[in-house]
C-alpha cells in the first residue's frame, strides 16, 4: 500500500452517493405501501430511511406494522424497484473518479444498506464489479449506523481507522463512520439535506461529484 496516501481505504455508500437512485427508491416504497393500503410515507420520511437496512427502514416508516408482515411490503417494493433498476444511472463523474482513485492505489470498498443480491446485480449492470476490493451489505452484517461494516473492512484489510474515509449521503453513513472512529465526507446530492448532514460534522459536505473529486484528488 502506498504509505503517502492520506486515506488508504475509501468506503462508499451506494444509493444516493454512487448511484442516482433516491427518487426511485422513494417512489417504489410509496407505491408498495399504497398497494397494501398502508400509510404512505411522504418524500421526506421515505428519503430519511434510505441507507438503513430494509427491515430497519420499515420500523420507521410503518411503526405499527407487525414485523411478520414486512416480507409482504418488501415483495411489493422489490416488484416496483426491479422494474426500474436497469434504468438507474450513476452520478456524473463517479466512474471516472473511482478509476482515478484505484489507479492511485486506494483500497475501494462499499458499505450499503442494500441486500447482497441487489448490490451484486447493480455492480454487474454498471460494470463496476472490478472497481472495489471489498463490499459489505446490511443483510450480511449489521445495518447502519452500527459500525460493524466498517470494522469488518478495517480488520480484513488491516487498515488503521485513521487511514479510512467514509463517503455517504445520509446521516446514517456519518453516524456509522463516527461509531467506527473513521473520518467522513458527506455528499448533499443524495437522500438527506445538507443542513442535516452538517450537524454530524463531516470533514466536508460537497454538492456534486466535481467538488468531491477536488477534495480527494486535488
Amino acid at each position: 500500500m502506498n504509505t503517502e496516501l492520506r486515506y488508504e481505504m475509501i468506503v462508499w455508500d451506494w444509493d444516493g452517493t454512487i448511484m442516482n437512485s433516491t427518487p426511485t427508491i422513494v417512489d417504489c416504497m410509496q407505491k408498495a405501501c399504497g398497494d397494501l393500503d398502508l400509510q404512505i410515507p411522504d418524500d421526506a420520511l421515505a428519503s430519511h430511511v434510505i441507507g438503513l437496512g430494509l427491515n430497519e427502514s420499515l420500523k420507521i416508516i410503518l411503526p405499527d406494522l407487525d414485523p411478520g408482515d414486512y416480507p409482504i411490503v418488501l415483495e411489493r417494493f422489490r416488484h416496483y424497484y426491479l422494474s426500474q433498476d436497469h434504468e438507474l444511472i450513476l452520478f456524473h463523474g463517479i466512474r471516472e473518479l473511482l478509476e482515478e482513485l484505484k489507479t492511485k492505489g486506494h483500497l475501494l470498498a462499499v458499505a450499503t444498506g442494500k441486500p447482497r443480491h441487489g448490490l451484486d446485480r447493480t455492480l454487474l449492470n454498471h460494470r463496476l464489479e472490478n472497481f472495489f476490493h471489498d463490499t459489505k451489505t446490511a443483510d450480511q452484517t449489521r445495518a447502519k449506523p452500527h459500525p460493524l461494516m466498517l470494522l469488518e473492512l478495517i480488520e480484513r484489510w488491516k487498515t488503521p481507522a485513521h487511514k479510512v474515509l467514509m463517503i455517504g449521503d445520509t446521516s446514517h453513513d456519518l453516524k456509522m463512520a463516527k461509531n467506527a472512529g473513521v473520518d467522513a465526507i458527506a455528499v448533499s446530492y443524495g437522500a438527506h439535506p445538507k443542513n442535516e448532514l452538517i450537524l454530524h460534522e463531516p470533514l466536508a459536505c460537497v454538492d456534486n461529484v466535481s467538488e468531491l473529486r477536488n477534495i480527494l484528488l486535488g
